[in-house]
């Protein structure tokens, strides 16, 4: 017989005369002639109740079932008679696949979100994190969906690079070489003798490659992980995380901002319309704001501030910041927040940074002191998206790139696409994790992640 996932039985609006499921208990209780056992497979936040009786031939057996212990269960699908159910199973035969020990570390109990990052294998049978997850999985669709609805190709950008897109040098560097007899020449690592013959990274960003693409099918997008060796142990980093990166050719910073801002109402929409119960447990015992957040976010049109103007608002708070405001200094989480949470009460898009404080590629403006850059931030995470009209102009690249005292030969086919029908083109970054924390009310990056990266931290 085919298995039947429990998520489908719970939607169905007659009974069935023979079903067959397989999950997990998750808790049992006994009368004296049965055993109420409340069985999840993953597919569904709510568990279904399935009825063994003293006439199954194995029944002795059922009654030591322990939470965590697997079965299989066939049966009739049948109104139950208890509330807050509409249907359990009268169980036909179970059949026992695996008991879990009295060791088992999720038993029926609140756990910390800290201890739960200890055991990352088994966390997601959590209703909290086995529902952050579906909605993970749900998000993932939807960004596919989104821009294949509106004609965008998908392009697998490299993991393994030679390029520094950010120039920040925070890179994982990847090698062949025997750490135990690296091989030298003048006293400096000889990379030449390396699997690639230069120096490897793990990328920081798909954006220059599919800027490649941009420049020749028009619209495209990578998805993907991305790597940072920042040694950072705030709630809002981790080491890998993931990247939804459009790029777009023949369009300006002012579609850049409104394509960043459709896709999130879409995002949070898509989520708020497929995952109903699942979003109302972290509604409920997470962020008790949380849907009030996501309908502003849904409904608001975004605020949009020249990066000037908003240091201007920040000097004129009268807050005390922990850090310092002022032209030429980036915005921390703190100012952000202030501006989406205090002043504007939604979403916000600052643009026009200064050119001092962004990457060589970002367009220059005629002012020749900002770039047209935008950040799209939004309340309870700050920056959510980063994203620029990239410089299309050879010389002032070049100058650019000289100014911050680039390689110039390691861009070389970077520089070349400025000389081969150059057009104008945009694009962003969106953080699939930050966004997972703004639409869960999660505050903690380690939490939107199967298994986090972080300092010290690689267990699983």
């Amino acid at each position: 017989m085919k298995r039947t996932k429990i998520n489908l039985l719970l939607k169905r609006e007659s009974g069935l005369e023979n079903i067959l499921i397989k999950g997990w208990v998750r808790t049992r209780r006994d009368s004296k002639s049965f055993s109420f056992i409340e069985v999840n497979d993953g597919s569904a936040l709510k568990n279904i109740q399935v009825i063994a009786d003293d006439t199954l031939n194995n029944y002795e057996d059922i009654r030591k079932l322990t939470t965590g212990s697997a079965i299989s269960v066939q049966g009739v699908l049948a109104p139950s008679k208890g509330g807050g159910q509409k249907w359990e199973i009268h169980a036909r035969q179970v059949d026992i696949i695996s008991v879990a020990p009295e060791s088992y570390p999720l038993q029926k109990k609140r756990h910390t979100d800290e201890f739960l990052r200890t055991i990352a294998h088994l966390r997601p049978r959590t209703n909290k994190y086995g529902a952050a997850f579906r909605i993970r999985s749900e998000l993932a669709y939807a960004v596919h969906h989104y821009f294949r609805e509106r004609g965008f190709r998908y392009i697998h950008t490299p993991i393994l690079t030679g390029s520094d897109c950010e120039g920040a040098g925070e890179m994982f560097r990847v090698t062949t070489m025997d750490l135990a007899d690296v091989p030298k020449k003048d006293k400096t690592v000889d990379f030449s003798q390396d699997f690639f013959g230069t120096e490897a990274n793990l990328t920081v960003s798909g954006q220059l490659s599919a800027e490649m693409f941009a420049l020749s099918l028009g619209d495209v997008y990578t998805f993907g992980p991305t790597f940072r060796a920042e040694n950072s142990n705030t709630r809002r980093h981790a080491a890998e995380f993931w990247m939804i990166e459009p790029e777009m050719a023949f369009c300006d910073l002012e579609g850049n901002m409104a394509l960043g801002e459709d896709l999130i109402k879409a995002l949070v929409q898509f989520v708020m319309d497929e995952c109903p119960e699942d979003l109302q447990l972290f509604a409920r015992f997470v962020d008790k704001n949380l849907m009030a957040t996501l309908e502003n976010i849904v409904n608001s049109e975004f605020e949009r501030l020249p990066y000037r103007e908003a240091v201007v608002i920040l000097e004129k708070a009268g807050k005390k910041f922990k850090y310092p405001v002022g032209f030429g200094r980036d915005l921390q989480t703190e100012h952000e927040r202030f501006l989406t949470e205090e002043h504007v009460k939604k979403p916000v898009i600052i643009y026009d940074y200064p050119k001092s404080i962004k990457p060589f590629y970002m367009r220059v403006n005629d002012d020749q002191e900002t770039v047209a850059a935008m950040d799209v931030l939004v309340p309870s995470i700050g920056e959510i998206i980063g994203g620029s009209q990239r410089e299309e102009r050879l010389s002032v690249i070049e100058a650019r790139m000289a100014e911050m005292e680039m390689e110039r030969e390691a861009y070389w086919w970077y520089l070349e696409s400025r000389q081969f029908g150059t057009v104008p083109h945009s694009g962003f970054g969106l953080g699939v994790e930050r966004l997972l924390m703004l639409i869960t009310g999660i505050s903690n990056i380690r939490d939107v992640i199967p298994f986090p990266r972080t300092p010290n931290a690689i267990d699983f």
